[in-house]
């Protein structure tokens, strides 16, 4: 059963949401990652489903198992002080019970958040249906509740991302779903693949809750952000990406000119094992 501990993690996390800034979320995949991450100095951790996916050899979209996601998470949750919050895809299932499930099984991972999307894996309908949707946010936190946790939930949408339907439509689709997930008990709502400054200044506008937004290159900046009145910001899995980046330049230089250039910048031997010292040390209750 969750414990104090927990629920005062999910208690900073809501609060970072409604703090001076942005809440700032360099999502991570493993545990050396969500150590570095906290080391920077950021207050809470955030998983990107892809970047756990692909690290364990899965296509983002529901390829690996619910229990396999949720063990990484544990190990994550474990791992850090921070409150988690964990990317759940669109909670492995269909039905309001496969997100209950979903849900409970974060918050026995460790975790006091999560992320709930709304596509449904059908080329035809790449949606859920609206309704459907909000029976299974409800069924979320409910139970949350249940187990006493006030558990933060991102709701999804990706209208945007998945270019669905007619562009001149899209905006007010957006608007509709995501304020009909934060009515059904979505803590903050998310529209990946939105970046013109303008229009996500309109949503923040027309919205009544935390509008959380996925940055990239060409996205407006966090100053950008903060000043349209965004309140989240995420990287997806855009950091594990990156770190792939920088392995496949460094093979090509090796390769190529059998430099080791690309090494540079790199956290030190003597730092990670520290930091996973720390890691062990914090299991163990020393």
């Amino acid at each position: 059963m969750p414990n104090l501990e927990q629920k005062k993690k999910a208690e900073t996390l809501r609060a970072l949401h409604n703090a001076a800034g942005p809440l700032l979320l360099v999502n991570v995949w493993d545990v050396a990652s969500a150590r570095l991450i906290e080391e920077a100095g950021f207050p809470a951790i955030a998983t990107s489903s892809a970047g756990v996916a692909l690290a364990h050899g899965f296509p983002d979209g529901q390829k690996i198992s619910r229990d396999r996601m949720l063990a990484a998470v544990a190990d994550i949750a474990r791992a850090v002080q921070s409150p988690v919050t964990a990317d759940a895809e669109a909670g492995y299932g269909k039905t309001p019970e496969d997100a209950a499930t979903t849900a409970r099984g974060v918050i026995q991972a460790g975790a006091v958040g999560m992320n709930f999307e709304d596509t449904s894996g059908d080329e035809g309908r790449p949606l859920v249906d609206l309704p459907l949707q909000l029976e299974r946010i409800r069924a979320i936190r409910e139970a949350a509740g249940r187990l006493g946790i006030p558990f933060v939930l991102n709701a999804r949408t990706d209208v945007y991302l998945l270019q669905v339907g007619e562009p001149g439509r899209r905006y007010d689709a957006t608007v509709q779903r995501l304020q009909a997930f934060a009515d059904a008990g979505a803590d903050c709502v998310f529209a990946p693949g939105l970046r013109d400054a303008p229009t996500i200044g309109r949503l923040v506008a027309d919205l009544r809750c935390p509008l959380n937004i996925l940055a990239g290159p060409g996205s407006p900046s966090v100053a950008e952000l903060a000043a349209l009145g965004v309140r989240r910001i995420s990287l997806g899995s855009g950091p594990m990406r990156a770190g792939l980046g920088v392995l496949r330049r460094l093979a090509e230089e090796l390769k190529s000119h059998g430099t080791y250039a690309a090494l540079e910048g790199a956290p030190s031997h003597t730092e990670m094992n520290a930091l996973m010292n720390t890691n062990q040390n914090t299991k163990s209750g020393i």
